[in-house]
Parts: C-alpha cells; structure tokens; sequence
C-alpha cells in the first residue's frame, strides 16, 4: 500500500507548492517580481506571463522597472497590468514600465489577510479531496479482495495522519505570509 501513498502525497505536495506560489504572488508592501508571475499579456495572439516578454528589475525596494523586449508591448502588458487585481496603477515612458509599491494601509493588510486565508483554505479542502480519492481507492482494493479489512483501517488511519501533518504545513505557510503582512 506504501506505493499508493506515494502518489497521493506527491499530489499533497504539489498542492503546497501551489499554495507557495500563490502566496508569493500577494503583494506584502515591497517590490516582488513574483506579483506578475499571475498576468499575462496578449503576446501575438497567446496569453504570455509578462516576465516572458520582457525583464522586471527593482531599482529600488518599492518599485518594479518591466522593460518589453518588443517595445509594441508596452500598451498591453500596461493594460494587463490594469486589469489584474494587483491595485498598482503603472506609468509607461514610452520604453519601460515602472509599478511603485504604495505603502500597505491598514485596510487593505486585512484584505490581503482574507485572500491569503481564502488560498490557504482552498488548499485544505484540496489535500482533503486528495485524501476522500485515497480512501475511495482502499475500499476498492478492498472490495476487489485486493486488501483486507484490516489494511484498509491501517491505510485509512495513515492517510488521515498524512493529511493531518500538510494541514498543519499550510497553517505555518499561511502564519507566515500573515505575520510578513503585518510586519510591513
């Protein structure tokens, strides 16, 4: 049964690392390239992530520099940047983008809280799926006569506990990303 856990924890740990990006993608205060790792800009036709078509730079620890390889892409990687729901309004100079990183109101920390928690608790329910697809797999081996009753109470149990500890990991991530929100 060992084997079968592998594939579902794999699957555990991946949702982690979605988590971890996401959460990197939420903007705390400073200048990150990771907020635009999430927009795309209409590159020839095909939805293109903007560090794709272009270098992003951080002159300094409260603003990105987006400077197009193809200088036609200023408009829509500026438009790109407008439509997301990033709160940054971008300035063009006509050769480079420049996005400044407002200081973080109170207002929007505790609004930037409820995404995070909303993210963190997507994941959960996600690992919980995880674990409903590896319990419904036991009790099909189990009534295939694969595994016995037995193996199915010990695999249950397991998977309970392997859902329990990345549980635990996504509640350190998220009081991570708060206690970084709250720090700026």
């Amino acid at each position: 049964m060992s084997d079968d856990y592998k594939v579902f924890e794999d699957k555990m740990k991946k949702s982690i690392e979605v988590l971890k990006t996401q959460f990197a993608s939420v903007r705390a205060g400073r200048a990150n390239p990771a907020v635009l790792d999430q927009i795309s800009v209409d590159y020839y036709g095909t939805p293109t992530p903007i560090n794709q078509v272009g270098s992003i730079a951080s002159p300094d620890p409260r603003s990105l520099l987006i400077q197009p390889w193809d200088k036609g892409l200023l408009k829509a990687i500026e438009k790109a940047i407008q439509e997301s729901d990033l709160g940054i309004n971008p300035q063009n100079d006509g050769t480079a983008i420049r996005l400044a990183f407002p200081q973080l109101t109170e207002e929007r920390r505790k609004d930037l809280t409820k995404q995070v928690r909303k993210y963190a608790e997507d994941t959960k329910v996600a690992l919980r799926n995880i674990r409903r697809d590896a319990v419904d797999k036991a009790k099909a081996d189990k009534k295939k006569s694969v595994i016995t009753e037995d193996d199915l109470k010990i695999a249950e149990k397991d998977l309970q506990n392997l859902t329990d500890k990345y549980i635990k990991e996504v509640d350190n991530v998220l009081a991570g990303k708060e206690k970084e929100l709250m720090a700026v």
